[in-house]
């Protein structure tokens, strides 16, 4: 018997719905808390150790940021008239959502 093939778009909309249902971070640790250590060592050399639960905490936020970040920059694309996301639609999206600078 053959395999039904999906219709193009339908698996990344179930993909989509799967991860918003989800609670888990989907940003691996090891690579995160990686970029953590090297950002704060280069704007404050002293804090060499972090608590993990302060970790957990930035990861959260950040991932709350990104997403955020992304379903506003999704209904710019949607505005205009595209399907694709641009970078301009994330430039546009921080400046509306007064988000500016991430820092």
């Amino acid at each position: 018997k053959r395999r039904r093939r999906s219709k193009p778009g339908a698996v990344a909309l179930r993909e989509i719905r799967r991860y918003q249902k989800s609670w888990n971070l989907l940003i691996p640790i090891a690579p995160f808390v990686r970029l953590v250590k090297e950002i704060s060592a280069h704007f404050a050399p002293g804090i060499q150790r972090w608590q993990g639960e302060a970790l957990v905490a930035l990861q959260e936020a950040s991932e709350y940021y990104l997403v955020s970040l992304f379903e506003e920059a999704m209904l710019c694309a949607i505005h205009a008239k595209r399907v694709t996301l641009m970078k301009k639609d994330f430039e546009l999206a921080r400046r509306l959502g007064g988000k500016g600078q991430p820092w």
